[in-house]
Parts: structure tokens; C-alpha cells; sequence
């Protein structure tokens, strides 16, 4: 009689099973022969694409059609960069956007403001290089583009700054529980939930192009809040294990924050820039954050009031020059008083005889003449001699005097 095979044997035919039911539902999903239209796999999801809002974004678009109705000015973007130096550990980029001027050049495009490129000019200059060889024209080859002065309009303002501050983990919180009964083989349960807040700042101003005056600066961050809720249970069903888990966490998008702050700091510039009010948009505020109509708190002028012990910093008084007339105090005669001061006579120190010159030249009463050219008074010699005297450069010395010539002896 064949042997039935025991509960041991057939664990592991068992896991094996439920590997392959597990593993099955995922073959489905990916073959190796593509279909109809040439994908292996059809991917995920399915949300449609919409606009990138933030809550500023009805307000910019609030001023754009009060801006239609007016001469705006044409503004430029600069270079609006990114100065925290915050990078990922892994070295994969940076954490913060780089794209924070297009983000500027968008929301001055949403509230009706004229813009003019100044952030890539790469292929208008380009362009500007072939015109300038006549190397672009149409069908008609002698037809060419023409390089006209005053052909590219210029900014009144132009707007730079950067991305100034992201700060991680301003406040976090959190808590933890674990409960079950105190058998071994009783139910067991944990639940944990955290929240984290960090923030982003950023710093702009607007400046006049023509003056290069600064008209405008704003500094705004924003808060990011980040939470995390987990729960697991634990329990022995017979002589099964069981444990099962699940949790949530969310954090709110740290690049949309960026954008959110560079429209709200764009929708008050465009506001001062052109004097709008709160009752511009049908009696709705373009700048009102959550119903509350936006006041600009007004500078304080100076001297600004500081507290000091109690009381409140007041300027010194102005200086009063004395009445009494300005009087030195001599040196090594002790303080000075008005009534008994005597300064000391002057002492020239000794005197010393002046110093006796002889009486200059006088002038010359005759004209100078040169003096007459020397004359040669060494004999030529003949031509046939010449060529025996350049072999012989002492024979000019045999009539004159030894003594007087300085030769010992005279050469015959």
C-alpha cells in the first residue's frame, strides 16, 4: 500500500503554488511580443493634463484684464537663481528648481504684462549673425533679411532676485501607540502618525532699465507642512502568523510652493506698478489671502523709537559752540585757565653771519668765433707708396721725433 505524504511534505509543494498564482496576475501585465500599436506594456494612469494653478493665479489673471486697458510698460526677467546650495545626498541635483525665471515669465504673462526676452537671447543673436552676412533670405536669393536700427524695443524694467532660503524641519511632531492582550497568542495593534513643517523663501526686486533704480523689492516664503500616518496589527491564528500593516503620507509640492511665492510676490508688484486697488476685480481683492482684503503696512520713517532701559531713544542735542574765545594751552604749563594765561615770548635762537659770494663774471664784451680748422701737416705720400704704407702702418713715423710721438725710438 503506497505512503500518503505527511502535512511537512507538503508545505513546500504549497508555498510553490501560491508563488506562481502570485506571480501569474504580473506576467499578464508584461509580454515579451509588443501589440498593435507597438508597446510591451501599457502604462499606468490616466489624468488629463490641466493648467499649472496656484490660489495667486486668479488674481494675476484679475489684473491682466484692468492691464489690457491701459499703455503698459514692457518688463524684462533676469536671472532669478537658486542660493540655498541645498543638493541631494546622493549627488543626483539640487532640491530647489532652476527654472524659477520661467516661473517669473509666466506669471507676468498671466497678469497682461508685455514682456520682451532678456533671459535666452542664443538664437535672436544667431540670426542677428546671419542677417548680418546677408546669409538669410527667401525664395528670392537676392531678397535678404535687412538689419534696421531701433528694429528691437527695449524695457522699462527688468526683474532679477533668487531663491533665497529652504529651511528643513522648523517644527515636527509625532506620537506612537502599541496595544494587545498579554497572551502570547493575542491580538496585537500599533498606530504612529508625524508631521514636519519646513519653509522656502525668496527675494525680488524690479528695476528701472533706464536709471538702473531699484523701484521695488519683496521677500516672501511660504510654509510646507509633510505628514505620515502608519498602523499594524499582529496576531496567531492557529498555527499561522499573521501581520499586516498600511500607512499614508503626503507632502505638499516643495517646487509648486516656489511658484506660489513668485506669483504672489509678481501679483504685488504689478498692483504698486499700476496703482490697483481692492476694487478693481468686481469689489474683490486681487492681493486678499483667504478673504482678508491686503493692507501694505506703510514704512516707518526715521529716527525709529528704541527702547533703552525703559525709555525711548532720543537724539543728542544739537552742538553750541562756546562763548569764550579759543585760546592754545602751552606746552608743560599745566592746565589752562583764561584769566592768568601769558603765553611765552618768542625766541628767534642764534643768529648766524651771512654767507659772503664772490662778485659774478661780466659779460663778454667781444663775439665768440670758432676757432680755424686744424691743417694737415703730415706729408702725403705718393701713390705708388700708398699700397706699401697700408702693409706698413708706422711709416708715417720715420721723420717725426721719437720723444714727442711718445715711440721709443723712431722707425726708419
Amino acid at each position: 500500500m503506497e505512503k500518503l505524504p505527511t502535512i511537512r511534505a507538503r508545505r513546500p509543494f504549497a508555498k510553490k503554488l501560491l508563488t506562481a498564482i502570485a506571480v501569474m496576475p504580473l506576467a499578464a501585465c508584461v509580454s515579451t511580443t509588443p501589440d498593435s500599436v507597438g508597446r510591451y506594456t501599457a502604462p499606468i494612469g490616466g489624468a488629463p493634463v490641466i493648467s499649472n494653478e496656484t490660489p495667486h493665479s486668479r488674481g494675476l489673471v484679475c489684473v491682466a484684464g484692468y492691464n489690457a486697458r491701459r499703455s503698459a510698460p514692457r518688463i524684462a526677467v533676469g536671472q532669478i537663481a537658486d542660493y540655498t546650495g541645498k543638493e541631494e545626498a546622493d549627488g543626483s541635483g539640487r532640491k530647489i528648481t532652476q527654472g524659477a525665471a520661467l516661473m517669473a515669465i509666466s506669471a507676468l504673462s498671466k497678469s497682461g504684462v508685455r514682456l520682451v526676452e532678456r533671459f535666452d537671447t542664443s538664437v535672436a543673436e544667431l540670426e542677428l549673425k546671419y542677417a548680418n552676412n546677408k546669409l538669410i533670405g527667401g525664395e528670392n536669393t537676392n531678397d535678404y533679411r535687412k538689419i534696421l536700427a531701433g528694429s528691437i524695443p527695449g524695457s522699462d524694467f527688468y526683474l532679477v532676485g533668487g531663491i533665497t532660503e529652504m529651511n528643513f524641519n522648523l517644527r515636527s511632531t509625532g506620537g506612537s501607540a502599541d496595544g494587545g492582550g498579554i497572551g502570547a497568542k493575542d491580538l496585537k495593534g500599533s498606530l504612529s502618525a508625524s508631521a514636519y513643517v519646513m519653509n522656502v523663501g525668496i527675494d525680488l526686486r524690479l528695476v528701472d532699465t533706464k536709471t538702473l533704480e531699484v523701484v521695488d523689492v519683496i521677500s516672501y516664503q511660504k510654509q510646507i507642512v509633510a505628514r505620515q500616518v502608519q498602523a499594524g496589527i499582529f496576531d496567531v491564528l492557529g498555527t499561522n502568523v499573521v501581520t499586516a500593516g498600511i500607512g499614508e503620507s503626503a507632502l505638499e509640492p516643495v517646487q509648486l510652493a516656489v511658484r506660489a511665492v513668485i506669483e504672489r510676490a509678481v501679483l504685488e508688484m504689478v498692483a504698486r506698478l499700476y496703482g490697483i486697488g481692492p476694487d478693481i476685480c468686481n469689489g474683490g481683492d486681487p492681493l486678499a489671502e483667504n478673504g482678508v482684503p491686503y493692507q501694505q503696512t506703510p514704512y516707518q520713517q526715521a529716527p525709529y523709537p528704541q527702547e533703552n532701559g525703559g525709555q525711548t531713544y532720543a537724539p543728542p542735542p544739537p552742538y553750541e559752540r562756546s562763548a569764550q574765545p579759543y585760546a592754545p594751552n602751552p606746552y608743560n604749563q599745566g592746565p589752562h585757565n583764561q584769566d592768568s594765561y601769558n603765553p611765552a615770548p618768542y625766541n628767534p635762537g642764534p643768529s648766524y653771519p651771512y654767507p659772503s659770494y664772490p662778485a659774478p663774471l661780466p659779460p663778454q664784451s667781444d663775439p665768440y668765433y670758432a676757432p680755424a680748422p686744424r691743417a694737415n701737416t703730415q706729408p702725403s705720400l705718393p701713390m705708388e707708396n700708398r699700397n706699401e704704407a697700408r702693409n706698413d702702418p708706422y711709416r708715417w713715423y720715420s721723420n717725426s721725433d721719437a720723444g714727442k710721438s711718445g715711440l721709443r725710438g723712431g722707425v726708419q
